[in-house]
């Protein structure tokens, strides 16, 4: 059997303004598509989620800056 990567770290939770999983910052789309995609373009989304989650997270005033 083959480990499909993935980001999840168990705390699934849809934020409502972002869309994003509080968790690993993947979006409803992708995460049910997931098992779907190439080991590829995992690993290119995942290389985005750090960013992606300081961007939608950040306190207001880190936005600010």
């Amino acid at each position: 059997m083959v480990r499909v990567s993935s980001p999840c770290i168990r705390v699934c939770s849809l934020d409502p303004e972002t869309g994003l999983c509080e968790g690993c910052g993947r979006t409803r789309e992708e995460i049910t598509r997931w098992y779907r995609l190439t080991e590829e373009e995992r690993q290119q989304i995942m290389a985005g989620l750090p960013e992606r989650m300081r961007e939608a997270f950040a306190p207001e005033r880190d936005k600010a800056e």
